[in-house]
């Protein structure tokens, strides 16, 4: 049941649940109704099975037959040269299809999370599998939410639901009942999900669903029910081996009737027959084909994919549209301060993500740190009014805390301000913190003597609180609204800075310190930015005839700056967000998708349908995502393209390509390996067809001229075999 819209008092007496939780004999009753929570992941496929499905070839039951045949006539060395190459092929197959499932679990990252519950009144700690619908669990920063929650008692709660949801920013959790219908889990604001990561806050929530009845669960079942497409090679070779199959059929025929009219023997006849189909299969086919897309998949790896499915090697190059997420994948999931506006002026930032290199920009030239003191004031504002912190690990500069306020401190970084030196300078005294409710954060300051209150928030919000010299004038006030609207018009999202000098004997703050005669600072606009190199890929994918479409659970203004900025689409390009998709059946969809390439806002089901429609043009589809909510798509599109780095389990389990640095542009370079795998199959096809046509030609010739047949089936499996691994290698 949608249990966002069902309010606290219904939601206790439909679970029979007291505040103070569970007593163990009701516990243990519970659990053994609803079963542990956990996921049931797919069963790890055993090592017969996967070598089983290396013989799954219409090319490969030809040759099977061809082998049977030779076995009753008693030519033995035929049946072992036939049986060597389906070996072979099935070795190679099988050897590159253990390395890939054993390079995905290395990928992966298992967490067993433990749940903090209040049972019988008192605080535990438990296995989360041990958890009941009913349970009251306790939810603070860093912990991980271990089922799905109805929450009811929320301080400063965020969430970070990017797995689920593809949301590059934290969501703010609330109590109240929701009323609205059809909500996508990130709009469910008064829900907890599991899986997901809580980033700042603390929180009481009942459980509402555990196991596969999660959110997080039910998508993992639709995974299960999702049939995988063919691969274009699969379709190709089972077209082709009935074609083969056919020909050699009808060839044969004809030589058997031939010979019978003209008196010869019947077991030479027969064996004359056999020559004829063993010359018109491609026995080295498999083999080739197997070869060229184990080499396709080494240089993959190279390039940053691993292929789980020997498969997807080829559909790569036949791919002609990629559905993409956008969160870390065509953007770094980095929150980055893009513009700013001190009152006086506006600056451009450069540099991306949480790597604080990078300028502050004035009319395209740098402005140094004592240049502009308004800008420099207001940078302080935002670097010490401020409860994270940036690190380095491995090379990589991380946020500890909040990524908005990870972003604020990088801007103050670029300026030139150090932000040790800047908190020894400004001793912090007091914090209030960030509330939803309230829309502001505050810090008191003692420097030099002084004491001075910093305070970041809503635009709007902040203006109210407000009355310093830059709101002395409305044109100052339409100024800033100004600025606001421009700002947001560009995608970002906006933090306001304010300041208030007090009185040298100031040690405590209030809400009422703060309520009325700020100075109002300034803007930083931000946003997850693109990565460099994504608009230079999707300008690779459209030259190579590949359309790029934008998948994304982000909000539309979102999503349509960002796709503008990487040349996914033009300004004027039509979003469809997952509301306009709730009220489009299939057919309108169908006729939406050959144009729209800008999504925002959707749910897997979503999805999963934009895939299939896509697919019903004729498309060959990949899919990217990284988390559970990609599932589905990925696992009903050509190609399923998971993310290494922060993709889940769920997500790579699903796909047949996983990317190692969640990078879109190591997705086209994977695409370029399989055209030049694509290329490379052609070519042996095209080699080993004519060497068939050849020897089928020799035969028909000496037949109508009465002479002995040149080879016999052993001499012409040698013959194809050796040279068509020749070909191979020499290309």
């Amino acid at each position: 049941m949608d249990w966002y819209q069902v309010d606290l008092k219904e939601t206790f007496r439909k679970l029979t649940t007291p505040e103070q939780g569970l007593s163990d004999g009701e516990i243990e009753r519970r659990l053994k109704e609803y079963g542990p929570n956990r996921l049931d992941t797919e069963k790890k496929i055993s090592k017969l099975t996967m070598l089983l499905h290396q013989f799954r070839s219409p090319l490969i039951y030809i040759l099977l037959i061809a082998a049977v045949v030779t076995v009753f006539l008693r030519e033995y060395i035929d049946t072992g040269v036939i049986m060597a190459v389906v070996i072979l092929n099935a070795i190679i197959g099988y050897i590159q299809e253990f390395k890939a499932e054993e390079s995905i679990r290395a990928l992966k990252k298992l967490v067993a999370p433990r749940a903090r519950v209040l049972r019988q009144g008192a605080e535990k700690e438990i296995n989360s599998e041990e958890l009941v619908p009913g349970d009251v669990v306790l939810l603070a920063s860093g912990s991980m939410v271990p089922a799905d929650l109805r929450l009811f008692r929320v301080i400063e709660l965020r969430v970070d639901e990017a797995l689920l949801t593809g949301e590059s920013l934290p969501v703010e959790k609330t109590t109240a009942v929701i009323k609205e219908d059809n909500l996508i889990p990130g709009d469910q604001k008064n829900m907890a999900f599991m899986g997901t990561i809580v980033v700042s806050g603390r929180a009481k929530g009942i459980v509402v669903e555990t196991g596969q009845r999660t959110a997080l669960g039910r998508i993992a079942e639709e995974v299960r029910e999702v049939s995988e497409i063919k691969t274009p090679l699969q379709v190709k070779f089972e077209k082709f081996a009935g074609f083969i199959g056919f020909f050699v059929l009808g060839f044969s025929a004809v030589i058997l009737i031939a010979g019978a009219v003209s008196g010869g023997k019947l077991s030479e006849i027969f064996m004359v027959a056999v020559a004829t189909a063993v010359s018109a299969i491609p026995e080295g086919l498999p083999v080739a084909v197997t070869i060229g897309m184990a080499i396709g998949v080494s240089r993959m790896a190279r390039r940053n994919a691993i292929i789980r499915k020997l498969p997807a090697v080829e559909t790569l190059g036949n791919v002609t549209v990629i559905c993409s997420d956008k969160t870390g994948t065509l953007t770094k999931n980095e929150m980055t301060v893009r513009l700013i506006y001190d009152g006086v002026h506006t600056y451009e930032v450069t540099g991306i993500g949480y790597d604080p290199k990078g300028e502050i920009l004035h009319e395209k030239i740098p402005v140094t740190k004592g240049e502009k003191k308004e800008l420099i004031r207001m940078l302080r504002i935002g670097l010490l009014c401020n409860e994270s912190n940036i690190y380095e690990e491995d090379g990589q500069y991380k946020v500890d805390g909040d990524p908005t306020e990870g972003a604020l401190i990088v801007s103050a970084i670029k300026a030139g301000l150090n932000p040790e030196e800047e908190k020894e300078n400004y001793t912090q005294l007091a914090v209030i913190p960030f509330e939803s409710e309230r829309g502001y954060m505050a810090t008191l300051h003692r420097h030099r003597g002084k004491k001075i209150i910093f305070v970041k928030g809503a635009p709007e919000k902040l203006l109210e609180m407000s009355g310093g010299f830059m709101l002395k004038e409305d044109a100052k006030i339409k100024e800033i609204n100004h600025f606001s609207n421009e700002f947001a018009k560009e995608g970002l999202r906006l933090i306001a800075l304010a300041y208030k000098d007090v009185s040298h004997d100031k040690e405590e703050l209030t809400h009422d310190d703060v309520k009325e005669g700020l100075i109002y600072a300034g803007l930083q606009g931000m946003m997850d930015p693109p990565r460099e190199e994504s608009r230079s890929a999707v300008e690779g994918c459209r030259n190579a005839g590949i359309r790029t479409v934008m998948v994304t659970g982000d909000y539309a203004v979102t999503a349509a700056v960002v796709s503008k900025q990487i040349g996914i689409a033009g300004d004027k390009a039509q979003v469809l967000e997952g509301k306009d998709l709730e009220a489009m059946d299939d057919e309108e969809l169908f006729n939406k998708a050959k144009n729209v390439s800008v999504y925002a806002r959707v749910s897997p089901q979503h999805k999963l349908r934009i895939v299939q429609q896509l697919a019903g043009h004729g498309e060959i589809v990949a899919v990217t995502g990284d988390g559970v909510n990609d599932a589905p798509a990925l696992k009903a599109a050509h190609i399923g393209i998971a993310m290494g780095r922060k993709g889940t389990d769920v997500a790579k389990e699903s796909s047949d390509m996983v990317i190692t640095d969640d990078n879109f542009a190591s997705i086209v370079s994977a695409v370029e390996e399989g055209r030049v795998v694509y290329d490379n199959i052609r070519k042996v096809t095209l080699f080993l067809i004519s060497c068939g046509f050849g020897e089928l030609l020799a035969i028909a010739v000496t037949i109508l001229m009465g002479l002995p047949i040149p080879y016999i089936p052993a001499q012409i499996l040698w013959l194809n075999l050796v040279t068509n691994l020749d070909f191979h290698v020499s290309n």
